[in-house]
């Protein structure tokens, strides 16, 4: 399987995640737009949820609409 290329380490914050809904949004600490996470980035990453607020550090990459979280862990 061919990986999409990502951009590494972005620092972030957790603006919402709903485990019943299955993904949530990351501001990236810079600035700029959010970023769309999903359950399934979640899982390759070996976690099960996020919580509001908590830094997190993303690999972000092409997604269905736009860029979205390829992988992500607590930091």
């Amino acid at each position: 399987m061919v990986r999409p290329q990502t951009q590494f380490a972005t620092r972030g914050t957790v603006k919402w995640y709903s485990a019943e809904k299955g993904f949530g949004f990351i501001a990236p600490e810079g600035g700029g737009k959010d970023v769309f996470v999903h359950a399934s980035a979640l899982s390759r990453s070996g976690l099960s949820a996020l919580a509001e607020g908590q830094k997190v550090l993303f690999e972000q990459g092409p997604g269905k609409k736009g860029l979205e979280v390829q992988t992500i862990r607590i930091g």
